[in-house]
């Protein structure tokens, strides 16, 4: 069954537990071909709830789909022994992709029966999946609409220092699914880069994180973070929206800015 929420997991006050699947994480991920079958191309399935009449503010959907998706790697599930070990290790030891697709209504409340995590930010809700091969999803989720939706980028003001800020880089003009699946390659290399200790505490607090776009001035700077080691940045393989190679969001820890 599916699980609604990523509060009152049953070890996540375990720190030895949390951390041997922290540091399966931190590990980084595989950087192997595809497999010669496209069927079997490994990738996390991402929803966003994306209604029509209220549909949520770009950057709180953002956050929720960046926390989701850490959610589900360092889940007990995902862990030694646990029941989503064996499909997010076959993902995670591949190329790492995600597909971001939305919903709304009766196609959001079937989604939430499938194996994976959601997480709720101000009313926006997103919903990582335990990963597997493309030619495999299930068809709650396969018939879902990949792009043709997307949301006007918003001002959410300053960022709350007690969290990680993901900042997108806005010169790059992702559609929301596209940037959604960005953050969550976000999430996933800052928690790998974190201590455990420090990833755990984060875990703590649902993982939450702020989410913000970066014009130019502001990405030199960032940059410059990346190269100095005080922050992780997503290279994209360029499979769609941009080119091969670019620089799509940049993390930085809480506290960091």
């Amino acid at each position: 069954m599916s699980d609604e929420s990523i509060c009152a997991l049953p070890d996540v006050d375990d720190p030895a537990a949390f951390a041997l699947r922290h540091a399966e994480l931190a590990r980084g991920y595989g950087g192997g071909g595809d497999p010669a079958d496209p069927a079997l191309v490994q990738a996390m399935q991402m929803v966003l709830h994306i209604p029509k009449a209220d549909p949520p503010a770009r950057s709180a959907l953002l956050e929720a789909a960046a926390a989701s998706a850490v959610a589900v790697c360092l889940d007990p599930r995902s862990g030694p022994g646990g029941e989503w070990e064996e499909r997010y290790l076959a993902w995670k030891r591949s190329r790492i992709r995600k597909v971001a697709r939305r919903a709304r209504g009766a196609q959001w409340v079937a989604a939430g029966e499938v194996d994976g995590i959601t997480v709720d930010v101000d009313g926006a809700q997103a919903r990582a999946f335990v990963p597997g091969p493309v030619g495999a999803v299930d068809p709650r989720i396969r018939r879902l609409q990949i792009g043709g939706t997307d949301l006007a980028h918003d001002e959410p003001g300053p960022a709350d220092p007690r969290y990680p800020v993901l900042w997108v880089n806005a010169a790059l003009e992702m559609s929301v699914g596209k940037a959604a699946a960005q953050v969550g390659h976000a999430s996933m290399l800052l928690a790998g880069a974190l201590s455990a200790d420090a990833a755990r505490a984060w875990s703590l607090d649902g993982y939450r994180c702020a989410v913000r776009d970066s014009g130019p001035e502001r990405w030199a700077g960032l940059t410059a973070e990346v190269a100095a080691g005080r922050a992780v940045a997503v290279r994209d393989a360029g499979f769609t929206e941009v080119a091969p190679g670019s620089l799509t969001v940049i993390a930085v820890p809480a506290g960091g800015r």
